[in-house]
């Protein structure tokens, strides 16, 4: 059994070259950095040492079973009530209360608030000793929705989840007085920006001093990433375009200068030149504000824009497009625009070690809805700003049988097949953590492939630009 195990593994490892980056142009422009990822990947013995890691452990066991107890007794039933009580982000004073008081009540020192943010903590093992600082991070935002705030990421269970994996190997350390520590992160606003709070929270500094995170969040099936580069949803460029105009009575509009018409021919002017933009570009708006009463010609109107591409480096393109048509549409209705680049997404690294190391957990624990081979790489979190400067792995066990942002996925939250999705995730954020403090091959491994992906960056930024170069158009004579 535990050498088809072991092939199963490794027919896995050998496939991931398929999957290395997320569209055709960043594989060809980046072959050479793809090769060299996935040749690094095979040089650690990713699959021997998963094989290893994974084999029965008493000590492991006993965490897991600390982890289950914690779920079923406490944290379920506040990941239940976080549910049924969402507040979207930077609002979310009755979630964080509850997990404060919980890290609190566990031997966690809670700082709050951090970096500037009302909604944000960091919590400190009290009784850690020196040796590998545990990171773990927690979420807990909801939706903005037009029925009201909701839960359709399943962000209500990400604070349960971690804590239940942070306590137990916390008190795992302690008694068995292994070298080590425990941090937890309270990170608000993760469906939200500006700010970005990661990004803050990281420029703070909040983050310094850990040597690896965890992270759970939801998914409709259990995967995970494949070395090298990239985010869950695509880098993204915030961007607010704000027109301003000259009021006047509707009846002499020519008065006046319209706002809503510039805003309007902001969206028309993107429609117009979809057809010329990559097709893994995505550009999505809402009018925030579109005047004040139909009788006054509007004189400042807003527009709120992510703007997406795979790579950040055709995404300045993108969104350089996208900033000129807005001046456009200013130009041609008289008006005048603001544009406000208020935050971004990037690029953070997925390693094969913990990625292969957490897909393996998960099935053992009993995942349901497996994708047997990787996908695209990703970070572990969202922003960038932290995976790609620390290493981590973001666990997701099937939880739901919808997709992300919907009604169903929050109602699924409440059901068997959410909590047996949450439970997995804690158990495998546990395991992890638990072979991260008791097995230096790992810390060595896991620290060899981060700092070796990391050092190729720019070499793979150097080498899309090249794929994505501009036609010439010669000035009209």
């Amino acid at each position: 059994m535990k050498k088809t195990f072991a092939s199963v593994l490794l027919a896995l490892v050998f496939v991931t070259p398929s999957f290395a980056q997320e569209t055709p142009t960043e594989r060809e422009a980046a072959r050479d950095v793809v090769k060299q990822i996935n040749a690094l990947s095979q040089s650690l013995g990713v699959q021997a040492m998963v094989a290893k890691l994974s084999a029965p452990d008493k000590g492991r066991d006993e965490v897991i079973a600390r982890v289950k107890q914690l779920m079923q007794s406490e944290l379920l039933p506040m990941s239940d009530w976080i549910t049924q009580h969402p507040e979207i982000g930077f609002q979310e004073t009755q979630a964080v209360a509850k997990l404060t008081a919980y890290l609190q009540a566990h031997d966690f020192e809670v700082t709050m608030p951090v970096a500037g943010l009302a909604t944000a903590f960091i919590a400190k093992y009290k009784r850690g000793a020196p040796g590998p600082n545990l990171g773990v991070i927690l979420e807990y935002d909801a939706l903005r929705g037009t029925k009201g705030a909701f839960h359709g990421d399943q962000h209500s269970a990400q604070g349960p989840v971690g804590m239940a994996a942070a306590v137990a190997i916390a008190e795992f350390l302690t008694r068995t007085h292994t070298p080590g520590t425990v941090t937890v992160y309270g990170c608000p606003g993760e469906e939200m920006m500006p700010p970005e709070a990661k990004t803050v929270m990281m420029e703070a500094g909040v983050f310094k001093g850990a040597d690896i995170i965890v992270r759970s969040h939801s998914f409709a099936t259990t995967s995970r990433s494949a070395a090298g580069f990239g985010t869950c949803c695509m880098n993204i460029d915030g961007v607010k375009y704000t027109f301003y105009g000259a009021p006047a009575h509707q009846l002499t509009a020519w008065n006046g200068r319209n706002a809503l018409e510039a805003v309007i021919k902001l969206f028309n002017n993107i429609d117009s030149v979809r057809s010329n933009i990559r097709p893994e570009a995505r550009i999505q708006g809402v009018i925030t504000e579109g005047g004040a009463a139909p009788n006054v010609v509007p004189d400042k109107t807003s527009a709120d824009f992510y703007i997406r591409y795979p790579d950040g480096v055709y995404l300045e393109q993108v969104a350089q497009w996208v900033d000129d048509a807005a001046r456009a549409a200013a130009l041609a209705t008289g008006t005048k625009v603001k544009i406000d680049h208020y935050g971004k997404d990037a690029d953070g690294i997925s390693l094969a070690t913990l990625e292969e190391l957490a897909f393996a957990y998960m099935k053992q624990f009993g995942a349901t809805g497996v994708e047997p081979e990787p996908g695209k790489p990703k970070g572990f979190e969202e922003t960038g700003s932290v995976s790609s400067q620390i290493p981590g792995i973001g666990v997701s066990a099937k939880s739901s049988n919808f997709s992300n942002h919907t009604y169903g996925m929050e109602a699924d939250a409440l059901k068997e097949i959410g909590q047996e999705g949450f439970l997995i995730d804690a158990e495998t954020m546990a395991a992890i953590l638990y072979d991260y403090a008791l097995h230096p091959e790992l810390r060595d491994a896991v620290k060899t492939e981060f700092t070796r992906i990391q050092g190729l960056f720019g070499e793979y930024q150097s080498a899309l630009q090249k794929a994505y170069p501009k036609p010439e158009i010669a000035e009209p004579k």
